[in-house]
C-alpha cells in the first residue's frame, strides 16, 4: 500500500515526462550559473582551467567554460590593512579595540639593550593578482611575518630614545622599504602603501622610571633654551655696542687725520708765502695774531716804551681816569 494512502493523502500519479523536464531545467540552471559570472568595479577575475591560469578579466559580466574553468575574484583597488600589537574591533568616531595584549609581536629589543612596545599598521594593495594568487601560499600571513621581521631589525639598530621620539617616521619609512624589497623578491604582487608606527611605549613595569627620565630631559631642554635666549639677547647687544664704539673711533681717527692734514697744508701754504715775502708775511702774521688775542683781553694800557714813570699818568679808579 502506498505511503500517501496510509497517511490519508490522495495519491498523485507521477509523469516521467515531467520528471525529465524538471531534471533538465535544473541542469540548465546549473550550467547557466556556471557559464556566466560578474566582476565588481574594484576587482579583477583570475580564470583557471583545470587549476591552470589562462586569463584575467576586467570588471563586468563575462562568460567562461562551465565545469572546466573557475574564477577567483581579487580586490585590486581595495587597501588592505594589517595591525600589529593591537586589534580593531570597530572603527569610527569611538574606535573599539580588542582587549588583551599582543606582546609576542609588539615587544622588541632596541639597539641599546632596552625594551619597547611598538604598535604599527601596514597598508597594502594587490598590484598583480596572478602573482598574488600563485606565488605566495598565504599572502596575508607572509606580509605579517616579513613586516614583523623588518620592524625588529630596524628597531634593533636604534636606541630606545629614537624609537620612542624622533625616529618613528624614519623607522616606518625604512620598514616599508625593507618590506617592499622582500615582497618584490618573492614576486608576491603586492604594493606596500604605508607602514606607520601608531604608538611606542616602554613596558608597563618601567613606565614610571621612564617618565621621570623624560621629565628630567625636558627640564634640561628648558634650561638650555632659556640660556640660549639670554645669550641671544646679550651677545647681539654687546656686539652692537662694540661696533658702535669702533665706528666712533674710526670716525674720530678720520676726523683727526683730516684736520692734521688740513693744518699741515695750511702751514705749508703760509710757509711758501713767507718765503716769497718774509717781512710782509711776518708783519701780517703778527697783526693777525694780535687781532685774535686783543679782543679776548680786558682793559688795555698803551704806553710809550721810552716813558720813565707812568704812575702819575694813570688813574687806577673804576672810571679809568675819566673823573
Amino acid at each position: 500500500m502506498p505511503l500517501a494512502d496510509e497517511l490519508g493523502f490522495p495519491s498523485i500519479p507521477l509523469n516521467k515526462k515531467w520528471i525529465g523536464l524538471a531534471v533538465l531545467g535544473i541542469i540548465i540552471i546549473v550550467v547557466l550559473a556556471s557559464l556566466f559570472y560578474s566582476i565588481g568595479p574594484e576587482e579583477l577575475g583570475v580564470i583557471r582551467r583545470f587549476g591552470r591560469y589562462v586569463r584575467t578579466t576586467q570588471p563586468g559580466l563575462h562568460v567562461k567554460a562551465p565545469f572546466v574553468e573557475t574564477v577567483t575574484k581579487v580586490r585590486v583597488l581595495h587597501v588592505f590593512k594589517e595591525e600589529f600589537g593591537f586589534r580593531t574591533l570597530q572603527a569610527g568616531e569611538r574606535t573599539i579595540y580588542a582587549p588583551g595584549r599582543f606582546d609576542e609581536e609588539s615587544l622588541m629589543l632596541t639597539g641599546d639593550l632596552n625594551v619597547a612596545v611598538a604598535e604599527w599598521i601596514v597598508q597594502y594593495r594587490v598590484l598583480n593578482p596572478v602573482e598574488y594568487l600563485f606565488n605566495v601560499r598565504d599572502p596575508s600571513e607572509t606580509i605579517r611575518d616579513i613586516s614583523e621581521a623588518a620592524m625588529r631589525q630596524i628597531v634593533g639598530d636604534r636606541s630606545v630614545d629614537e624609537v620612542l621620539t624622533v625616529g618613528r617616521i624614519e623607522i616606518g619609512q625604512e620598514v616599508q622599504k625593507k618590506l617592499q624589497e622582500v615582497l618584490d623578491f618573492y614576486q608576491a604582487g603586492v604594493q606596500v602603501i604605508t607602514v606607520k608606527l601608531k604608538d611606542v611605549n616602554p613596558p608597563d613595569p618601567v613606565k614610571p622610571a621612564f617618565n621621570e627620565v623624560n621629565e628630567a630631559k625636558q627640564e634640561r631642554e628648558t634650561t638650555i633654551n632659556e640660556a640660549w635666549q639670554a645669550y641671544n639677547q646679550i651677545i647681539p647687544k654687546a656686539r652692537g655696542q662694540a661696533e658702535k664704539t669702533i665706528s666712533e673711533a674710526e670716525g674720530y681717527a678720520i676726523n683727526r687725520v683730516n684736520q692734521a692734514k688740513g693744518d699741515a697744508n695750511k702751514f705749508v701754504a703760509i710757509w711758501q708765502e713767507y718765503r716769497k715775502a718774509k717781512d710782509v708775511t711776518r708783519r701780517r702774521l703778527y697783526l693777525e695774531t694780535l687781532g685774535e688775542i686783543l679782543p679776548k683781553m680786558g682793559r688795555k694800557y698803551i704806553i710809550d716804551s721810552e716813558q720813565q714813570g707812568i704812575l702819575p699818568m694813570l688813574s687806577l679808579t673804576e672810571t679809568g681816569g675819566q673823573s
